[in-house]
């Protein structure tokens, strides 16, 4: 199972936006499986936000459709989250795998002020 590195989160006030990138170790490519974002809030369950498959179609769960986009560059290395008009909800840990992978990352925070 590949291992991957969350980068990119911050703190940020309502309403405005973050990028966040996941980066294959080892160079590890993000296209090879379906790739997910999942994000986390101290106390709750994990919970999945958006999948990219290998030939590029992307799902998002309701709660972030139509701010929330994922993507990967070129070189099918690093898989992105623009995250766009950001609310208190979003803050949490965001992270990235595979689908069906258990190894998760370290992850990186998001802080939406309220």
């Amino acid at each position: 199972q590949a291992q991957f590195v969350e980068s990119g989160g911050g703190l940020v006030q309502p309403g405005g936006s973050l990028r966040l990138s996941c980066a294959g170790s080892g160079g590890s490519s993000v296209s090879a499986e379906i790739m997910t974002w999942h994000r986390q809030v101290p106390g709750k369950a994990r919970e999945w936000a958006a999948s990219l498959f290998p030939g590029g179609a992307t799902f998002n769960a309701d709660s972030v459709k139509g701010r929330f986009t994922v993507s990967r560059d070129d070189a099918e290395t690093t898989m992105y989250l623009q995250m766009n008009n950001l609310k208190p909800e979003d803050t949490a840990a965001y992270y990235c795998k595979q689908h069906g992978s258990t190894k998760w990352g370290q992850g990186t925070q998001v802080t939406v002020l309220s």
